[in-house]
């Protein structure tokens, strides 16, 4: 398996970096600092180069130097599934041509359609302290969740999911209209199916892959298994059903469910709507009812087991960004922890404010420190 490493990482007015550049050595990169100094920013920089809005899902105009002119650029010299190359995002300055608004994405500086292609040479899977929350939350969060799992083992899952979006706002708007037509209804709706049985199927056969995994490490993980399924009706049909027939139900349920769906100004059927149901599995419990501690383990584990799934489904083994997952860890598990990122063999990068929490990162790691948008390795 091949892993997905950068060698060197490159930023120009990204957040509170006016320009700052990283080399790196090791399988582990730990950066560490004061809260406020960027260590976040940096893992969020990195998420730019993969599908997507990054880990916070901040929009392109936000994460640009308020001290700039408004443009900003991430760059890294990776070696992943293709060998070395050098991946580059970002968007000009307001007024640039052609509109800045666009973003900009370049493999060895050739210009690409979109950050779809760089999952040709890198996956990578994060976990920030924003998730903490996620057995407790909107189902919306929980989804999107599981939809950047998809992602990182299918690379268009995220164009599929946007796609399907698009098309259920331009049904919803044809519905506002009181004397709508029916044949462009369903010229919608044909469209709604089958990119909705698109995105379902990818679902679908990743949970069953994952909750496979989980079971298998079981005992043989620190981190608590999980028990994980999908509460769509769609996913869960796509194990017996064709997709044909799935479809076709679908494209029923639409039709069937025009003037109810007009009256809420909504589609109010459909894996749009779907949930991820996780059980706490050493407690047989539904993960939002155990502990915090309970939970913020539970979500080390499941990601780390997907981890695992990406690398043996994509065979390239995934870059992995964790922020603050130290933290609230007990020395016993903090341990562990870095023991189970050796054995997957990927780079990580993690953050914390306490340089001694990293004490058992091993020979293979680096610590660097971070202050004032300022990035050096600790000598």
């Amino acid at each position: 398996m091949t892993p997905s490493r950068i060698h060197r990482l490159s930023l120009t007015h990204f957040r509170n970096y006016r320009a700052a550049s990283v080399q790196v050595r090791g399988d582990v990169v730990v950066l560490v600092g004061p809260n406020g100094a960027g260590k976040t920013n940096c893992l969020e920089a990195i998420s730019f180069l993969s599908p997507g809005r990054g880990l916070r899902r901040a929009t392109l105009e936000d994460v640009a130097d308020n001290q700039g002119d408004g443009s900003w650029a991430v760059s890294a010299e990776v070696e992943g599934a293709l060998g070395l190359a050098t991946l580059g995002t970002g968007i000009d300055a307001p007024g640039a041509e052609p509109s800045s608004s666009s973003r900009r994405c370049r493999i060895d500086r050739e210009p690409v359609s979109s950050a779809t292609a760089f999952g040709d040479h890198l996956r990578m899977v994060w976990l920030t302290p924003a998730m903490d929350g996620l057995f407790l939350g909107a189902a919306s969060e929980r989804r999107r969740f599981f939809d950047r799992l998809v992602l990182a083992i299918d690379s268009e899952h995220s164009s599929r999911v946007s796609a399907l979006e698009r098309s259920l706002r331009s049904r919803n708007r044809l519905l506002e209209v009181r004397n709508y037509d029916d044949h462009w209804c369903d010229a919608i709706e044909r469209e709604t199916a089958e990119l909705a049985v698109a995105v379902a199927a990818t679902r679908g056969q990743t949970v069953t892959r994952l909750a496979a995994m989980l079971q298998e490490r079981g005992a043989a993980s620190a981190f608590p298994s999980a028990q994980i399924m999908l509460d769509g009706w769609m996913e869960n049909a796509l194990t017996s059903e064709s997709a044909t027939a799935v479809e076709d139900r679908y494209r029923e349920i639409l039709c069937a469910n025009r003037a109810r769906d007009a009256a809420a100004g909504r589609t109010l059927d459909g894996p749009h709507l779907t949930d991820l149901q996780v059980v706490y599995a050493p407690k047989n419990m539904p993960a939002r009812d155990a502990s915090t501690g309970e939970q913020k383990a539970l979500l080390i584990g499941l990601v780390l087991a997907h981890a695992t799934l990406v690398a043996e489904m994509t065979g390239i083994v995934p870059l992995l960004l964790l922020d603050e997952v130290v933290a609230h860890l007990d020395p016993v598990r903090r341990k562990a922890l870095f023991g189970e990122l050796a054995k997957l063999g990927a780079q990580v990068w993690m953050t914390g404010a306490d340089p001694a929490a990293f004490v058992d990162i091993g020979t293979g790691g680096e610590i660097f420190d971070v202050e004032s948008g300022q990035v050096r390795r600790r000598t």
